[in-house]
């Protein structure tokens, strides 16, 4: 946390003496803000009377505090900006914790603007006060309390550019009443001090050499790309390098997309649920070159049997902090993933460095691919999950921006939906949060009106924000509801099949509305689908409904489990297929 206090800095007296309110909004103006996502209060109300003559930005007054930052969130993943959300004090942060942490655990630039109590009652227990700074340090990037009014343009600066440079993150600011008040005159600078990075953009060159060596003698390579790869708009140089390598690519689930879905190359997803090839392809190769990806527990399974048997492992990632912080690499490679990787094809090409022979690596993984571990059998009688995905996909051409709620449905639509560009699958991977995916859709929708934007859900996950249909509706963002509906807290129950023999405590929802009726409540289609033959015709029939929001209630098999999993403390070999049968 940085405070900001009295500074000796002069100001031109020719300047015009504006409030704190109008600074911020004036500052939004610079940093190319359309967008504002909030909720008001009684300590931000300076700056919503500040920003309701701007007609260069648009509120959107959302139904709670954590939807207003999700929203935001899904703004930014879809378009790479960054986004803005704007709460009150006290409960205003607080209901804004969930969607903060969402975007910081997932590498997501966000600027929050809170406001807060006046200076003389900071520390006093005021009412709707809270310590925005303390309960949030663990949860951003960076955080700043304005205490004075000299300085919130600067810091205003200094957030935007902390949030989008580097690894990318949320920042807080926290604004006090009677600086939103207070008069000074404004000048939004074109840059700030900050202290320098000592990241080399581009990579070691040394290490980037070894890396090429590595990858040109490899009989067994395997790409991992995560989303730090997304974040660094580096597709382009992936798909190179996977052509030129010949290398079976893994995208985790934070990085569907980056590397296309329908690319023979493509093995799928790995971890947890991962596809059978992934998961066999990382454990066996000889050389891996992990991209932006974390290697955490979900993706890697048991970090002691992810070493053996050994291989050469090549970790490219702009935060430091990120390599050998779970699994001990042999080439740490700090840079930007566009930079440093167009280093490395560079490297690859001007070497003329002889490529092992592939050919028994490719015929292993078609061996594992040719085991169909996503296979499911669609039947007459009742609603399979993964049979709505993979018409999802079919009717929107594998082309619609698919914003994720957390469970089993995200599961079935990582495994199934085939994503062929990066930014279209909008999920919260690190935290996992229930209750993301209607206000990303919102988000998402905002940026690209007339894009196509889906909701995966459960019945479960989409009662935690329900609320957001009233947005929809207020603000006419038509998108599409797929609701999964097991009556089951779906994943929760996986998990006390697998490991607590059947003992389903708290994971069934006996008390579930009609999300159908529902939906019409808030002004929108509604639609009940519990036959395997309705399920196409309503795919059809609600996608043609480009301006409207509708809710498609499918009813689905309750027994259906995500197949493959790797069970907790597991090793990536030790997967559970549909069958029960270990997958190696």
């Amino acid at each position: 946390m940085a405070e900001v206090r009295q500074t000796d800095r002069q100001i031109g007296p020719a300047q015009p003496r504006v409030s704190g309110a109008q600074m911020i909004v004036a500052a939004l103006r610079e940093e190319g803000i359309d967008t504002v996502w909030g909720y008001p209060g009684g300590a931000v109300l300076p700056l919503y009377d500040a920003l309701q003559p701007c007609k260069e930005i648009t509120h959107i007054l959302v139904r709670h505090e954590q939807a207003a930052v999700h929203a935001a969130d899904g703004y930014a993943r879809a378009t790479g900006q960054v986004g803005v959300a704007l709460v009150t004090s006290g409960p205003g942060v607080t209901n804004a914790v969930t969607g903060i942490a969402t975007a910081y655990f997932d590498s997501i630039p966000l600027v929050v603007i809170a406001g807060n109590v006046p200076t003389d009652a900071i520390g006093t227990d005021a009412f709707q006060e809270c310590d925005t700074v303390g309960i949030t340090r663990s949860i951003v990037k960076h955080n700043f309390l304005v205490l004075d009014i000299a300085q919130l343009a600067a810091t205003l600066k200094k957030a935007f550019h902390i949030a989008r440079t580097g690894r990318p993150g949320p920042v807080v600011v926290d604004v006090p009443k009677d600086i939103q008040l207070a008069l000074a005159p404004f000048c939004y600078p074109e840059s700030v001090p900050m202290r320098p990075s000592r990241t080399h953009v581009g990579g070691h060159a040394g290490q980037i050499l070894r890396a090429a060596q590595a990858l040109a003698g490899a009989c067994r390579p395997c790409i991992l790309v995560g989303g730090g790869a997304v974040a660094a708009q580096s597709e382009g140089v992936i798909a190179q390098l996977a052509e030129l390598v010949d290398a079976p690519v893994a995208n985790t689930l934070m990085a569907l997309g980056a590397f296309p879905g329908t690319d023979r190359r493509c093995v799928g997803m790995p971890g947890m649920h991962g596809t059978l090839e992934a998961n066999m392809a990382m454990q066996h190769c000889d050389v891996l070159i992990a991209i932006g990806a974390r290697l955490d527990d979900r993706v890697i399974g048991n970090t002691r049997d992810f070493h053996d048997p050994a291989r050469t492992i090549i970790h490219i990632d702009i935060d430091p902090a990120t390599i050998d912080k779970r699994v001990k690499v042999d080439l740490p490679i700090v840079g930007d993933a566009y930079s440093v990787l167009r280093n490395l094809l560079q490297t690859l090409r001007a070497g003329r460095l002889e490529r092992a022979d592939r050919a028994a690596w490719w015929a292993q993984i078609e061996a594992w691919r040719a085991r169909r571990c996503l296979a499911f059998t669609q039947d007459d009688a009742v609603i399979k999950p993964q049979y709505v995905i993979e018409q999802l996909w079919a009717v929107t051409g594998g082309d619609a921006y698919v914003c994720s709620d957390v469970g089993q449905h995200q599961m079935w639509a990582a495994q199934l939906y085939a994503f062929d560009k990066p930014r279209r699958w909008i999920n919260s991977g690190g935290l996992g949060t229930m209750g993301v995916g209607l206000p990303y859709a919102m988000g998402v929708k905002r940026a690209f009106p007339d894009a196509d934007v889906v909701t995966v859900t459960g019945d479960g996950s989409i009662q935690m924000c329900i609320q957001e249909l009233s947005t929809c509706k207020q603000y006419g963002l038509g998108v599409k509801i797929v609701s999964l509906n097991n009556g089951y807290l779906g994943m929760v129950k996986q998990l006390q099949h697998v490991h607590y023999g059947d003992r389903y405590s708290g994971s069934y929802m006996d008390a579930l509305p009609d999300f159908a009726a529902l939906a019409r409540a808030y002004g929108h289609v509604g639609m009940r689908i519990e036959r395997p033959s309705e399920v196409e015709p309503a795919l059809h029939e609600a996608m043609s409904m480009k301006d409207r929001t509708v809710f498609m209630d499918f009813v689905t098999d309750p027994t259906a489990n995500v197949w493959p999993m790797v069970p907790a403390g597991s090793g990536l070999a030790q997967m559970l297929l549909d069958s029960g049968d270990i997958g190696a």
